[in-house]
């Protein structure tokens, strides 16, 4: 790989599956939601129950969630 091969595409999540722990609440919930953004599944585990807030918040950005 060369230096001008470099891009902000090899950080690209889309397609990939994300595990994020506490993925329910604040920072995690934040960091989910992030992720989906970006185009990740995601498999939020977590103690607390929101209701099901993450996981339409994950699923409105078309990705697959889990928890």
């Amino acid at each position: 790989m060369d230096i001008n091969d470099f891009g902000i595409d090899r950080f690209s999540v889309k397609g990939k599956n994300a595990i994020v722990t506490g993925g329910n609440s604040g920072l995690g919930q934040a960091l989910s939601l992030a992720l989906a953004k970006g185009g990740a599944n995601v498999l939020a585990a977590s103690m607390v129950d929101d209701g099901g807030e993450t996981q339409a918040l994950v699923e409105a950005c078309g990705v697959a969630y889990r928890h």
